[in-house]
């Protein structure tokens, strides 16, 4: 029962500036959705302060160049579907 992805604008909270700077290296932990669990809700999309979230096929898809690994979206969950995993150095 999730929003039609088509019906959200590009970034609930933060400004686009938020996509002009990579990021996704700061990260420790990184978010990783089960989608199993996931309803489609979208609130991990709505409070992530870095607009990684992107929307595919109504899933939120985390877009790792530019999460930051706050864990926000993790802790907003209502569902807990979101769970933050030790970010293996590359």
């Amino acid at each position: 029962m999730g929003v039609g992805a088509k019906k959200l604008p590009r970034a609930p909270v933060a400004m686009e500036s938020s996509r002009n700077v990579k990021t996704g290296s700061w990260r420790t932990y990184k978010p990783v959705l089960d989608k199993e669990k996931c309803t489609k809700c979208l609130t991990c999309w709505k409070y992530c302060p870095d607009v990684a979230i992107d929307i595919v096929d109504e899933y939120p898809v985390v877009n790792y160049d530019y999460c930051k690994g706050c864990g926000i979206c993790s802790e907003e969950c209502p569902k807990k579907c979101i769970k933050m995993i030790r970010q293996e150095l590359e």
